[in-house]
Parts: structure tokens; C-alpha cells; sequence
């Protein structure tokens, strides 16, 4: 099994999503961990369950 591409990252005041291959961060800053979200990148990536689960994540935000 290859190593996962996306992951997420305890930062100050949260999580951030970081991109193994592209070695840098991906997304916005969440306050809750993003399971759903990541499992999506990680797995069949289907671009319209990403956007709303981004959709999803930001309001959680506000």
C-alpha cells in the first residue's frame, strides 16, 4: 500500500490539509478534523462530493 497523499495536520487552532506529493498545504484551516474530506482525496477523489464536503466544512467555521 502506497503512502497516503493527503493528511491532516494539527496546527494552532485546529487542522490544516497537507499534500504529501506537492509538499505543501491544501484547503483552507478547519477547527474540526476533516475525516470525511480526507478520505474523499485519499479514495475515489469524485469532485463534486469534495466541493461539498468543502462546502460542508466551511460553514461548520462560521
Amino acid at each position: 500500500m502506497s503512502r497516503r497523499r493527503f493528511a491532516a495536520r494539527g496546527v494552532p487552532g485546529g487542522y490544516r490539509v497537507w499534500d504529501n506529493h506537492g509538499r505543501r498545504w491544501w484547503g483552507d484551516h478547519y477547527e474540526l478534523c476533516p475525516d470525511d474530506l480526507l478520505t474523499e482525496l485519499n479514495g475515489a477523489a469524485d469532485p463534486a462530493r469534495i466541493t461539498a464536503l468543502l462546502k460542508r466544512y466551511r460553514t461548520l467555521k462560521r
